[in-house]
């Protein structure tokens, strides 16, 4: 008698894709015990047994969270921590160097489920967006393989102690002041995205973009 298959879907945010580069080159290697899908299409993710939104920006309601079996989220703070928009990008601008990534039970308020793993991982200080993004995706690969290889024998704790809530960060956030260093800025400078929220300045009446990139031909 062949062994029950777990159905999961991975589902992406067609607004929000910068995980799906990596995550296509990845090969969990457990088809023995998956059936795997990718959606952008919320309305089509039904009788799951696992759902993994992945960076997804979308209100996940609980009508889509009754027709599945178990949702799970992976929140890049140290929840109760940090819930909320943006916590990497605002973890950093607090001088946190350890980023922790915690995987979730999706509820109807967000962030705020039980709590099935945590792991994180260290940044020096000179890391800019595209580096943070590649290890912040290495990571989120990392605790999804390690709940499915546990799953079904998986358990959780609840979340406890002081929480905390990010707001959204916009492009008016990329701003820099003028009157301050580039030192003083320099968390500001490699949290902007260069290409859809670059850092920029305003002087004398115009609007200065600045893209940072790393010299490639300096020895690390």
């Amino acid at each position: 008698m062949k062994k029950k298959k777990y159905k999961v879907t991975f589902l992406f945010d067609k607004k929000n894709l910068w995980f799906e580069k990596y995550f296509i080159k990845n090969d969990f290697k457990l088809n023995y015990k998956y059936i795997f899908k990718i959606s952008k299409n919320q309305n089509k993710v039904v009788d799951q047994d696992i759902v993994f939104p992945l960076s997804y920006t979308k209100v996940l309601s609980k009508k889509f969270l009754k027709k599945n079996n178990l949702v799970l989220i992976v929140h890049p703070s140290k929840l109760p921590k940090d819930k909320g928009h943006a916590p990497i990008q605002h973890q950093i601008l607090k001088n946190k160097k350890k980023i922790h990534i915690s995987l979730i039970k999706a509820e109807e308020r967000p962030d705020s489920g039980h709590i099935y793993l945590q792991d994180f991982f260290d940044l020096n200080g000179s890391e800019l967006f595209s580096e943070i993004r590649q290890m912040q995706a290495k990571k989120y690969l990392s605790i999804i393989k390690k709940f499915l290889i546990k799953f079904p024998k998986v358990s959780f704790k609840l979340q406890r102690g002081e929480s905390s809530f990010n707001k959204r960060r916009g492009p008016e956030h990329s701003e820099l002041n003028i009157h301050k260093t580039i030192k003083q800025q320099f968390n500001n400078l490699r949290i902007n995205d260069n290409e859809f929220y670059p850092s920029f300045f305003y002087y004398k009446e115009n609007k200065y973009i600045i893209k940072i990139y790393k010299d490639s031909k300096m020895k690390k």
